[in-house]
This record gives C-alpha cells, structure tokens and sequence, in this order.
C-alpha cells in the first residue's frame, strides 16, 4: 500500500459482505492517489462514519441490509454531504442507473470486477476531480468529461488475442478443481505454452489464482483456479 499523503483522496468503502468490503477496501489502497478512510458494511454505518470524518468518495454497495444505496445516497444529500459515488453492484436495472446519475453516481462497477477494472474507475475519477480553472471551450469540457465516462479498453499483452482469452477464461470459471495449462490447451484447442500464458495473465489481473500441485513424480505442475474477481 502506497503512503498516505494529504492531497489523496480518501474513500469510504460501504458494503455489506465483509469478505467483500476487505477485498474493495484492498483494491482501493493499491491505487496510488487514494486512501480508505474506513469500511462499513451498513447505509447507518456510512452515515455514522461521515459525521466523524471526511471522506471524498464511497464506493458504495446497493444492496445494503438497511435500505438500498441509492437511498442512502439522496439521505445524504439532504444532510449536506457532498461525497461523490461510484457504485459497486451486480444490478444491471438502466432504470437504477439513470436514477443514480441523476443523484450524482459519477460510476457504475458491476460485480464481479478485477483490481484492474477498479483502478481503471478510479484513475479515472482522480483525472476528473483534478480538471480545475476555466474551460477555453467546448473541446475542454468533453474531454473532462471524457476522462470520467469513456472507460480504456483493457489493453492486452503482446500475442495475446481477446478472443481466445475469453475461451480461456470460459473453461477455467467452469473448472471447479481448477486446471493445469495442458488440461486448458487441451479444452481450448492451443498448445499448453500458450495456454500457460493466458492463465499467467489472469492470475496477474486478479481473476485467477495458482497453486502447486503436488502428488507426481517429478516437478509438481501448477493447478489454475478461477477467484471470481
């Protein structure tokens, strides 16, 4: 976790599931510029820990065992706090997200999302919240704005293709043993060096985790497992 510095912008992480908030409130903290001022898993918890401190941004869960998110986000509102949010959540109703822009929800995360897609939102909202002065004209204000709604594609290393990525990554979140790179060419139709790579990948990215397996004669080989995140 980076060091803490005055000008970072410090997030309430808001979610109900502990394991959940810990793992957030984790991500949060591996992103230079930002800090976690504290983690609650309630819409009363969040209102009792805004009282006592400040706070710049929630991520903030919508299906909290008190109410739902984007009601505590108009409570607050009508007390006077200004904290923007980025919502975290596995609802894909357009109806709530129009509903949340209007409330001044200046993201959407659907669950389940990587580290990267996380430090992506709010890389991106750290060049928002920085655009200061007077815009010289149209062209100014779409790009701030464009800074916080056009999310970058997740760019890939070199010789890997998006396509058999997601073969991969297919045959890996249905494994629930896990698989060895040779199980995963096998499944895909690729060479095991190959299929190693793209495991590699996920298991860097935060989708996937890896082990030794041990029991053989030999080098143990490794064994792949889908995290979910």
């Amino acid at each position: 976790m980076c060091p803490v510095t005055p000008s970072d912008i410090r997030v309430l992480v808001v979610e109900d599931d502990p394991v959940a908030a810990d793992a957030h409130a984790l991500y949060v903290g591996r992103v230079p510029g930002f800090t976690v001022s504290g983690t609650v898993h309630s819409g009363a918890g969040a209102r009792r820990h805004l009282e006592a401190h400040a706070v710049d941004l929630l991520l903030l869960d919508l299906y909290l065992p008190d109410g739902h998110g984007l009601q505590l986000v108009r409570t607050l509102r009508a007390a006077g706090h200004t904290a923007d949010v980025i919502a975290v959540t596995s609802a894909r109703d357009l109806a709530m997200v129009r509903e949340g822009v209007s409330l001044g929800v200046v993201q959407y995360v659907l669950k389940p999302f990587t580290f990267a897609t996380l430090r992506d939102r709010l890389t991106r909202y750290a060049e928002f919240r920085a655009t200061t002065g007077e815009a010289s004209g149209q062209d100014e204000v779409d790009r701030a704005i464009a800074a916080l709604r056009a999310p970058r594609p997740a760019s890939l290393p070199k010789g890997l293709t998006a396509a058999t990525l997601r073969a991969v990554t297919e045959v890996l979140r249905t494994a629930g043993s896990g698989l060895t790179a040779a199980e995963a060419a096998a499944d895909v139709g690729i060479s095991r060096i190959t299929a190693r790579r793209y495991l590699e990948h996920l298991v860097e990215s935060g989708r996937a985790a890896r082990a030794p397996q041990y029991g053989q004669v030999g080098r143990p080989e490794l064994r792949y497992r889908w995290s979910g995140h």
